[in-house]
């Protein structure tokens, strides 16, 4: 274990700061390692919702991988994206065919999507390799998870590779689209307004396999300030 006592203050690696009246371990990220037992990014910018994303190769063949790296980026018009650490069959799929579905990972279909990330050869079908139903899509030919409380359907924007703070690129690769079609089981809705909490939502934590479900306890609101104009 480490003595955060002992660490030497005078290698730039870390520090131990006070602000405020309280304590803080600093280091450079390179160096994460030599100042803690393992690197916290994953779980300090988390929990992050799961993108479980539906894709066909152009020879038919389904593929169904998560990605933690995953969110929203915009509203109108709606626009989701992921990155993958690697050049994957889902982002060979993608670019080949221009389209994907998005699946929301509920509480209850949550282990069929943590067998679902099994580093399978290409040409294998992941939603019968985990007992996993498709449902067709409407606008486009991926298939969504029949069991999945919610899929989106989306046509590709872009795919490109990310480079570092030198611009060395990266074996990670940044998928995002438009979302075209939705799909909302009828019983997550109260007078047409989706309840994010009855869904039971998944999300990725950090370490090897910290995950989070959003219960109502963990609800509660804010109002935007008065001057703002929702454009």
């Amino acid at each position: 274990m480490i003595d955060m006592k002992q660490a030497s203050l005078d290698d730039g690696m870390m520090s131990t700061e006070h602000e405020g009246g309280e304590s803080f371990i600093s280091y450079e990220q390179s160096s994460v390692l030599q100042a803690l037992p393992f690197d916290p990014y994953a779980a300090i910018v988390g929990p992050r919702p799961i993108g479980w994303m539906g894709t066909q190769s152009k020879d038919g063949v389904a593929n169904l991988s998560p990605y933690s790296f995953f969110n929203a980026l915009n509203h109108n018009p709606p626009l989701l994206g992921f990155a993958s650490i690697g050049y994957k069959d889902t982002i060979r799929n993608i670019e080949e065919t221009g389209e994907f579905t998005w699946n929301l990972v509920s509480r209850e279909i949550a282990s069929q999507m943590n067998q679902t990330s099994v580093s399978a050869p290409p040409g294998v079908d992941e939603f019968k390799v985990v007992g996993l139903a498709k449902a067709p899509s409407r606008l486009i030919k991926a298939p969504r998870v029949a069991e999945s409380p919610v899929s989106l359907e989306c046509r590709l924007s872009q795919v490109f590779r990310l480079k570092d703070s030198q611009g060395k690129d990266l074996d990670t690769w940044f998928v995002y689209g438009e979302v075209v079609y939705v799909h909302i089981r009828k019983d997550l809705l109260d007078d047409g307004i989706y309840n994010t909490v009855r869904a039971r939502p998944v999300f990725r934590g950090g370490g090897l396999s910290d995950y989070f479900e959003l219960v109502e306890a963990c609800r509660f609101s804010m109002l935007k300030p008065e001057d703002y104009k929702h454009v």
